[in-house]
């Protein structure tokens, strides 16, 4: 699919699915794309409720010191809308578990 990490400029990003711990977890890795390095670790856990998820994901931007600077100011806040859309849509079509809220946190760049 096409993704606009940065204003007028519209790029394809490619993402494989490299491993897979059937019920556990799988990883997809960028092939093509905005970023220098893409791992997106997907947990997956049965509770008592249902089934949380969990995304571990590495990433570097590209572009060096530029890269760095548009971190706060472009990629986090477009990462946080991707992730935001994502829980709605997952909400809406799975429910949510009572007493359990997402989060999403940048531990470090």
């Amino acid at each position: 699919y096409k993704v606009s990490p940065f204003p007028g400029f519209t790029t394809k990003w490619v993402t494989e699915i490299t491993h897979v711990d059937n019920g556990s977890y799988f990883v997809d890795e960028q092939r093509f794309g905005p970023y220098s390095l893409w791992h997106h670790k997907h947990f997956i856990r049965k509770v008592e409720q249902g089934v949380e998820m969990e995304d571990v994901i590495h990433y570097k931007l590209p572009l060096g010191w530029l890269g760095r600077l548009a971190h706060p100011i472009l990629v986090k806040k477009q990462l946080k809308q991707i992730f935001s859309y994502r829980e709605s849509r997952l909400s809406e079509l799975f429910g949510t578990i009572p007493g359990k809220s997402a989060k999403l946190e940048f531990k470090s760049f």
